[in-house]
């Protein structure tokens, strides 16, 4: 005998219909709850394992997008690097247009007249350093030696005073006598030898300090315009070595391993190599202003020379061409990189967006069908109580 229940065909369909309309519902919640209408491939394997391609691909370009975001920085502190040593430079232009202006000069009066000698004398004397010797012949009158020191000085810096007796120098230079002989020569006051003044221009020449009657003007200014001017360039140097960012400085030297590589894509097939410069005082080939110049040791430095201090300015403004160049260089590197870190955020979102497509649940039409859902239940209850209203009248009859 079974044992199964028997329902009417009319029952047995409402039911069904219930059924179907509790796993929509089910469905719907589910969607609902999680925003997704593919949460796993079991319901879509196409969307489901596409939407996975992308966020992955969408991922690794986020992750590139914090090294774009350094090698940014990186390139900005380069060229803030740059602009302050621009500044630098200015000022050690400043300096040394200040020490070109300043006038070196060699003025006094012998304090004792001129007096004649039985034999020739010779007088040394360093005009801005540069040796030259006067011949006085025996027996000279004053006018004689004057002629004979301005000959030997190349400029008519030796006169004589109002009374006729006594020289006067008057030079835009600097004048200095080796021996303290040719000084009272002259009839000026002896100076002595200091360790200033040993060997000043060079092995062997030695000086003597100036005396009391003759006073040299400028030269301690431009050895202190030297001093500041040194002290710039060390400021240089320093600060191009203090430009870096997360350990990579781009103007500190330009050695070939000293680069910053960007990638733009997860497989780095796209990408960026910008080259360091050397930017410090060296790299920009300013040497520093010292007690000697030129190619040997003559002690004509410390802008003792307007030539040096000229070609000083020259050095200075091929340093400021070059750093001109480099701002130019890594400002154009700096569009490419904020062009592509542009370029792969747009990017992202795309990726991200198309993932969403593909997998998320439009839930305002999941609202709606919810709503429907519910509706249609309650009509379905309606409906299978309908159905066994028959039954419920035979009932009434066994009764």
């Amino acid at each position: 005998m079974s044992s199964s229940v028997t329902l009417s065909a009319a029952t047995r369909q409402n039911l069904l219909s219930l059924q179907d309309t509790s796993a929509l519902t089910a469905t719907t919640q589910n969607r609902l709850a999680t925003g997704l209408k593919v949460s796993s491939a079991l319901d879509n394997p196409v969307n489901f394992f596409t939407a996975q391609s992308f966020n992955s691909r969408s991922g690794d370009l986020n992750s590139l997008l914090d090294s774009i975001s350094n090698g940014i920085q990186t390139i900005q502190a380069a060229n803030q690097g740059i602009t302050s040593i621009q500044k630098l430079i200015d000022s050690a232009k400043s300096t040394a247009n200040q020490a070109l202006s300043t006038q070196i000069t060699t003025t006094g009066t012998a304090g004792t007249a001129y007096a004649t000698t039985s034999s020739a004398t010779s007088v040394k004397l360093y005009v801005n350093g540069q040796a030259t010797t006067a011949s006085i012949a025996s027996n000279s009158t004053i006018d004689g030696a004057i002629t004979a020191l301005n000959t030997a000085a190349g400029s008519t810096m030796f006169s004589k005073d109002t009374t006729g007796t006594k020289i006067v120098l008057n030079a835009s230079a600097a004048v200095e006598f080796a021996t303290t002989a040719g000084q009272s020569a002259l009839g000026f006051a002896t100076g002595t030898t200091s360790a200033a003044t040993v060997a000043k221009y060079g092995t062997g020449n030695d000086v003597v300090t100036s005396g009391t009657n003759l006073t040299v003007a400028g030269v301690d200014t431009r050895a202190k315009l030297a001093e500041q001017y040194n002290s710039l360039l060390t400021q240089i140097t320093q600060l191009a070595k203090d430009s870096s960012f997360n350990g990579v400085n781009l103007i500190s030297n330009s050695d070939p391993s000293n680069k910053l590589h960007i990638a733009f894509n997860e497989r780095d097939t796209a990408n960026l190599d910008i080259q360091g410069q050397d930017l410090t005082a060296d790299g920009l080939l300013l040497t520093s202003i010292t007690g000697n110049s030129g190619t040997s040791v003559n002690g004509q430095g410390n802008f003792l020379l307007d030539t040096d201090i000229k070609g000083t300015l020259t050095k200075l403004t091929a340093g400021s061409d070059t750093l001109r160049s480099a701002s130019s260089t890594f400002g154009s590197n700096l569009s490419v990189v904020q062009n592509r870190q542009d370029f792969t955020k747009r990017l992202v979102n795309i990726l991200d967006t198309g993932a969403s497509n593909l997998t998320n649940a439009d839930l305002n039409e999941e609202a709606a069908n919810s709503q429907a859902l519910s509706t249609r239940q309650s009509l379905g209850i309606s409906a299978l109580s309908l159905a066994n209203q028959a039954q419920q009248g035979i009932l009434q009859l066994l009764r």
